[in-house]
């Protein structure tokens, strides 16, 4: 009733302006709908703000799958005596996919008739080693910020939640793990922004919690401890694969933190699966040099 009360702008017809105004909001909520390049009335646009239109990233394109499966059977058949120790062959894919999968798809571009699609020739070449990060990035409607943009802030948007299938180890002279569904908990430290001159792919470097800060208490409540860091040799995640967690610190074990998730708000992804849709990068940029992966401790 008080919104409705104050479309009254003439007491004597009350009955017309509150038409007259619902009508007027319905037709502006309509053509926005309909408008490209709108913003909304009453909030505020950022001052630096930038657009991209990254992929979901290599190995998980459905055009790399094919390279994927072709380099595992070539690993299988060039290294027999490894066939059985399946963590090997993995860790090789690993470390050598990228070398076989750009010699594969230069070998097919000198062909006439090749399938090699413009997406996958860009993959192939690599990124720009000139990488441009950034503090935060809206991706569907959710923003993500690093640890550094949280801590200067009230709000939260650093803790995400990976669900990857990875291998299980028994011990560590296990050398038949098992492949299953594992979840993992971390914090963002760096958000890169990868550029394949024609596309660019947002990746996040977190800080995984270990196993052995993970615990699940007997209310079901999952508890983390932020301080034991693990898997460093693994940091890197692409943006489209992790959710968006809360660590709420709990009150009863001092040093554990409450895994909380929200639902994810609703988006419209009209461009395609395999697109994230425009990406609002709201930071100022800086870049430095990509270094090697292995090099982080």
């Amino acid at each position: 009733m008080k919104v409705l009360k104050g479309y009254v702008q003439n007491r004597t017809r009350p009955e017309g302006c509150i038409a007259e105004r619902y009508i007027a909001e319905e037709a502006v909520e309509f053509c926005t709908q309909h408008l490209s390049d709108v913003s909304t009335v009453g909030v505020p646009s950022s001052q630096k703000m930038g657009v991209s239109k990254p992929l979901s990233g290599c190995t998980n394109t459905e055009e790399v799958l094919p390279y994927i499966e072709q380099h595992m059977i070539h690993i299988t058949t060039a290294y027999p005596k490894f066939r059985k120790r399946t963590k090997w062959l993995q860790d090789k894919h690993n470390s050598t996919f990228i070398q076989g999968l750009r010699f594969k798809v230069q070998s097919e571009l000198e062909e006439d008739n090749h399938g090699v699609s413009e997406n996958l020739r860009w993959l192939a070449a690599g990124p720009n080693m000139a990488v441009p990060l950034y503090r935060s990035y809206l991706i569907k409607g959710i923003k993500f910020n690093i640890k550094a943009q949280d801590d200067v802030r009230t709000t939260q948007n650093s803790g995400v939640y990976l669900l990857a299938q990875t291998m299980q180890v028994a011990s560590a002279k296990d050398k038949n793990p098992i492949l299953s569904n594992m979840g993992f908990y971390g914090v963002i430290q760096e958000i890169w922004d990868l550029d394949y001159q024609k596309f660019t792919i947002p990746v996040f470097r977190c800080d995984w919690i270990d196993s052995s800060g993970l615990v699940v208490d007997e209310l079901g409540f999952t508890l983390v401890d932020l301080s034991k860091i693990g898997h460093r040799n693994d940091q890197f995640v692409l943006a489209s694969q992790v959710k968006q967690i809360f660590f709420v610190d709990d009150p009863m074990h001092r040093g554990w933190s409450v895994v909380l998730s929200m639902p994810n708000r609703e988006y419209n992804d009209v461009i395609g699966d395999e697109v994230l849709g425009d990406v609002i990068i709201d930071c100022e940029p800086f870049t430095r040099g990509m270094p090697n992966v292995d090099t982080f401790d």
